[in-house]
């Protein structure tokens, strides 16, 4: 029997087994399914992580003076974009794992890339706080282990908190995401004629034949590491804002930002996975998977976490005037709202409060234009929310002798822009060798749509290239 609790919009057309198997699995065992474009894209890709290389090369050659970071502003675009891509981070593990024990069967289209997007941004972060130490070389010294010199962490330091919030949650996820691509390395192994891609998907797949064994394992797995999966969400980016809560720097010891950074986390995934899944959806023709019904979703995802971080900002400016501290009043006064900075602060305002506003007109919801331009505006927003918080403190705070303005170099931007361009390749890679919707729950949800278990007698397989 149908389920009449989902709604048919989740996939559109007349679509079989088969067609779903075809429309997921071309992308990976046809390779005219890209065109021109991908390769575009894969250049400005390799070109970017380039960047990224000589940006690296040079840091460790020259050190971290080449930053722009100096007293007071020690923490500057390093900081800065660590924190925008754990955020960034966060919606694909918040999709995968706490939707899928609420049984939100919408995941099921948009879980696999915004996954990966999760990985990747994860991998991005990390770069930043290990080169941020000075000597990366000496990293190691992070962790506790047994050592003749009596070397031990400072476990008070949430910047320790750091390096085991962030190392375990990209663990956790890696793993999650590689668990649920192992029933669809069998379905490439097994549709594929090319002799090399059948054994490498057969090493990947484990052995896997889809008994009711394998199944029923797979599932209690699945489980377990999503309900492993769901409160690192929350704690991961809780604790980077530790980093900030429990100084006495002004603007940062509030007790609201464990919850407004995670709040503002979400924000910034989820943009990005709407900032991917439309071009993604539009240029593979997947209209049928990824349909209007969950750009409508994440639309209204986008709408409810940005009013929680409106709300986050207000509740700082409270904090601010009602505190009376000099120190904060000047920090608002004099540096917020008015200033050299005041400028990013308000764009910031605008960005993340106003302009998503938007999305409460059902039309501006599934709408490509409103979407990309909401998602890009939510984008750049948030980096200007870690703008705001880090460098605007830093140069504004008890000391007179702290108020010197922060530039980023050279090599601050090319370090960023390097990695975006790492981002985007690791992602192009992704679409062309990896499924990048998950192809049996998409067939299960199919299944529990219409109720019917086998093909549609006389229905002729899709041969999937």
């Amino acid at each position: 029997m149908a389920d009449s609790r989902i709604n048919d919009l989740l996939i559109t057309g007349d679509q079989t087994y088969a067609s779903i198997d075809h429309s997921i699995g071309r992308l990976v065992l046809d390779t005219k399914a890209h065109s021109i474009n991908w390769f575009k894209w894969l250049v400005v890709g390799v070109l970017g992580s380039g960047v990224l290389l000589v940006s690296l090369a040079w840091l460790i050659f020259q050190g971290v003076g080449i930053w722009g970071d100096n007293i007071p502003a020690a923490w500057g675009f390093d900081i800065i974009n660590f924190v925008w891509w754990i955020g960034i981070g966060h919606a694909g593990t918040l999709i995968s794992a706490i939707l899928l024990l609420l049984r939100q069967q919408w995941r099921n289209s948009i879980n696999r890339f915004s996954e990966a997007m999760t990985i990747f941004a994860v991998m991005c972060a990390g770069i930043y706080p290990l080169l941020h130490t000075g000597r990366p070389w000496n990293d190691y010294w992070l962790f506790p282990y047994p050592n003749i010199l009596g070397m031990w962490p400072q476990f008070r330091s949430p910047l320790l908190w750091d390096v085991f919030a962030v190392s375990t949650y990209f663990s956790v996820s890696l793993v999650f995401w590689f668990v649920g691509l192992i029933p669809d390395f069998a379905t490439l192994r097994d549709k594929t004629n090319n002799k090399y891609a059948k054994v490498v998907f057969a090493l990947l797949s484990m052995g896997w034949r889809g008994s009711t064994k394998h199944w029923h394992r797979y599932e209690q797995m699945y489980y377990i590491l999503a309900g492993l999966s769901a409160p690192l969400v929350l704690s991961v980016h809780s604790i980077v804002s530790f980093d900030f809560a429990i100084s006495i720097v002004p603007g940062w010891n509030v007790t609201v930002f464990p919850p407004y950074f995670v709040a503002g986390a979400v924000f910034a995934g989820f943009a990005m996975v709407i900032l991917w899944g439309l071009p993604l959806r539009k240029y593979y023709r997947l209209e049928h998977l990824i349909t209007n019904r969950h750009m409508d979703w994440m639309a209204k995802i986008l709408l409810a976490t940005g009013i929680i971080v409106a709300y986050g900002y207000f509740l700082e400016v409270f904090y601010q005037l009602y505190s009376a501290n000099p120190s904060e009043l000047k920090l608002l006064k004099g540096v917020r709202l008015d200033g050299m900075y005041a400028k990013f602060y308000f764009m910031l305002i605008l960005c993340n409060c106003i302009i998503p506003q938007i999305f409460w007109w059902n039309k501006a919801r599934t709408s490509t234009f409103w979407l990309m331009f909401v998602s890009s505006a939510v984008t750049v927003g948030m980096w200007l929310e870690r703008f705001v918080i880090i460098p605007m403190s830093l140069t504004s705070n008890y000391l007179p002798s702290s108020n010197k303005p922060y530039y980023p170099t050279f090599w601050d931007i090319a370090m960023f822009a390097g990695t975006i361009g790492f981002f985007i390749m690791l992602m192009i890679l992704f679409v062309r060798f990896l499924p990048m919707i998950n192809i049996f729950e998409v067939k299960d949800l199919l299944y529990k749509m219409k109720g019917q278990k086998e093909f549609v007698e006389g229905q002729k397989p899709v041969e999937v290239q």
